[in-house]
Protein backbone atom coordinates (compact mmCIF):
# COMPACT_ATOMS: atom_id res chain seq x y z
CA UNK A 1 0.00 0.00 0.00
CA UNK A 2 2.80 2.42 0.87
CA UNK A 3 4.62 1.49 -2.35
CA UNK A 4 1.54 2.47 -4.38
CA UNK A 5 1.23 5.80 -2.58
CA UNK A 6 4.95 6.51 -3.09
CA UNK A 7 4.67 5.59 -6.78
CA UNK A 8 1.68 7.91 -7.28
CA UNK A 9 3.49 10.70 -5.48
CA UNK A 10 6.55 10.21 -7.66
CA UNK A 11 4.50 10.13 -10.85
CA UNK A 12 2.69 13.33 -9.95
CA UNK A 13 5.97 15.07 -9.17
CA UNK A 14 7.52 13.88 -12.41
CA UNK A 15 4.73 15.36 -14.49
CA UNK A 16 4.81 18.74 -12.78
CA UNK A 17 8.46 19.57 -13.38
CA UNK A 18 10.06 22.26 -11.29
CA UNK A 19 8.04 25.17 -9.87
CA UNK A 20 9.88 27.51 -12.23
CA UNK A 21 8.83 25.42 -15.24
CA UNK A 22 5.24 25.38 -14.00
CA UNK A 23 5.24 29.18 -13.73
CA UNK A 24 6.72 29.52 -17.22
CA UNK A 25 3.89 27.42 -18.64
CA UNK A 26 1.36 29.70 -16.96
CA UNK A 27 0.31 27.21 -14.30
CA UNK A 28 0.07 28.28 -10.73
CA UNK A 29 2.08 26.39 -8.15
CA UNK A 30 0.02 24.00 -6.12
CA UNK A 31 -1.34 25.62 -3.01
CA UNK A 32 -1.76 23.77 0.21
CA UNK A 33 -5.41 23.47 1.09
CA UNK A 34 -6.25 24.81 4.52
CA UNK A 35 -6.76 22.03 6.98
CA UNK A 36 -10.26 21.80 8.32
CA UNK A 37 -10.69 21.52 12.00
CA UNK A 38 -11.69 17.96 12.60
CA UNK A 39 -14.02 17.28 15.45
CA UNK A 40 -13.12 14.19 17.36
CA UNK A 41 -15.69 11.46 16.94
CA UNK A 42 -18.08 11.14 19.85
CA UNK A 43 -17.07 8.54 22.37
CA UNK A 44 -18.69 5.17 21.75
CA UNK A 45 -22.01 4.84 23.47
CA UNK A 46 -21.64 2.73 26.57
CA UNK A 47 -24.52 0.28 26.85
CA UNK A 48 -26.56 0.46 30.00
CA UNK A 49 -26.46 -2.66 32.16
CA UNK A 50 -30.09 -3.30 31.32
CA UNK A 51 -29.85 -2.82 27.55
CA UNK A 52 -30.16 -6.49 26.67
CA UNK A 53 -33.40 -6.83 28.63
CA UNK A 54 -34.67 -3.52 27.27
CA UNK A 55 -34.04 -4.56 23.67
CA UNK A 56 -35.79 -7.86 24.31
CA UNK A 57 -38.74 -5.96 25.77
CA UNK A 58 -38.89 -3.77 22.64
CA UNK A 59 -38.86 -6.90 20.48
CA UNK A 60 -41.70 -8.41 22.52
CA UNK A 61 -43.73 -5.21 22.17
CA UNK A 62 -43.21 -5.41 18.39
CA UNK A 63 -44.39 -9.02 18.32
CA UNK A 64 -47.43 -8.14 20.41
CA UNK A 65 -48.20 -5.12 18.22
CA UNK A 66 -48.54 -7.45 15.25
CA UNK A 67 -50.21 -10.40 16.95
CA UNK A 68 -52.76 -8.38 18.96
CA UNK A 69 -53.75 -6.52 15.80
CA UNK A 70 -53.99 -9.76 13.85
CA UNK A 71 -56.26 -11.28 16.48
CA UNK A 72 -58.36 -8.09 16.69
CA UNK A 73 -57.72 -7.71 20.41
CA UNK A 74 -59.22 -4.66 22.10
CA UNK A 75 -55.75 -3.52 23.22
CA UNK A 76 -54.18 -3.80 19.74
CA UNK A 77 -53.72 -0.04 19.36
CA UNK A 78 -51.94 0.24 22.73
CA UNK A 79 -48.78 -1.66 21.72
CA UNK A 80 -47.33 0.86 19.25
CA UNK A 81 -48.12 3.59 21.79
CA UNK A 82 -46.28 1.64 24.49
CA UNK A 83 -43.27 1.40 22.20
CA UNK A 84 -43.42 5.11 21.51
CA UNK A 85 -43.43 5.77 25.26
CA UNK A 86 -40.46 3.43 25.72
CA UNK A 87 -38.49 5.21 22.99
CA UNK A 88 -39.31 8.61 24.49
CA UNK A 89 -38.17 7.43 27.92
CA UNK A 90 -35.06 5.46 26.93
CA UNK A 91 -34.04 6.76 23.51
CA UNK A 92 -31.70 9.45 24.76
CA UNK A 93 -29.47 9.33 21.66
CA UNK A 94 -30.32 8.79 18.00
CA UNK A 95 -28.36 5.52 18.00
CA UNK A 96 -30.28 4.24 21.01
CA UNK A 97 -33.63 5.22 19.46
CA UNK A 98 -32.63 3.38 16.28
CA UNK A 99 -31.69 0.26 18.23
CA UNK A 100 -34.98 0.28 20.14
CA UNK A 101 -37.00 0.83 16.96
CA UNK A 102 -35.00 -1.90 15.23
CA UNK A 103 -35.79 -4.37 18.02
CA UNK A 104 -39.50 -3.47 17.78
CA UNK A 105 -39.43 -3.95 14.00
CA UNK A 106 -37.64 -7.29 14.31
CA UNK A 107 -40.35 -8.56 16.65
CA UNK A 108 -43.11 -7.25 14.42
CA UNK A 109 -41.67 -8.70 11.21
CA UNK A 110 -40.87 -12.07 12.77
CA UNK A 111 -44.58 -12.75 13.16
CA UNK A 112 -45.77 -10.82 10.12
CA UNK A 113 -43.99 -13.32 7.85
CA UNK A 114 -45.35 -16.31 9.80
CA UNK A 115 -49.00 -15.51 10.49
CA UNK A 116 -51.71 -14.33 8.13
CA UNK A 117 -54.67 -15.19 10.37
CA UNK A 118 -55.13 -15.45 14.10
CA UNK A 119 -54.54 -19.08 15.09
CA UNK A 120 -54.38 -20.87 18.44
CA UNK A 121 -50.58 -20.85 18.07
CA UNK A 122 -50.62 -17.07 17.61
CA UNK A 123 -52.78 -16.70 20.73
CA UNK A 124 -50.37 -18.93 22.66
CA UNK A 125 -47.47 -16.78 21.50
CA UNK A 126 -49.34 -13.71 22.78
CA UNK A 127 -49.82 -15.35 26.18
CA UNK A 128 -46.12 -16.20 26.41
CA UNK A 129 -45.00 -12.76 25.26
CA UNK A 130 -47.24 -11.02 27.77
CA UNK A 131 -45.80 -13.17 30.57
CA UNK A 132 -42.20 -12.61 29.44
CA UNK A 133 -42.75 -8.88 28.96
CA UNK A 134 -44.31 -8.58 32.39
CA UNK A 135 -41.39 -10.45 33.96
CA UNK A 136 -38.87 -8.27 32.13
CA UNK A 137 -40.57 -4.99 32.95
CA UNK A 138 -40.93 -5.86 36.64
CA UNK A 139 -37.32 -7.02 36.76
CA UNK A 140 -36.07 -3.85 35.09
CA UNK A 141 -38.11 -1.62 37.37
CA UNK A 142 -37.05 -3.55 40.46
CA UNK A 143 -33.33 -3.57 39.70
CA UNK A 144 -32.88 -0.23 37.97
CA UNK A 145 -35.74 1.89 39.29
CA UNK A 146 -38.52 3.56 37.45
Amino acid sequence: MRACAALLCCLSLMGAGSPAEAQQRGARPAQKAPEKEKEPPPPPEQPAPYDRDLMRLAEIIGSLAFLRGLCAAPDAAEWPNRMKALIEAEGVTPNRRDRLAGAFNRGYRAYAVTYRICTPAAQEAVTRFVAEGERLSHGLAGRFGG
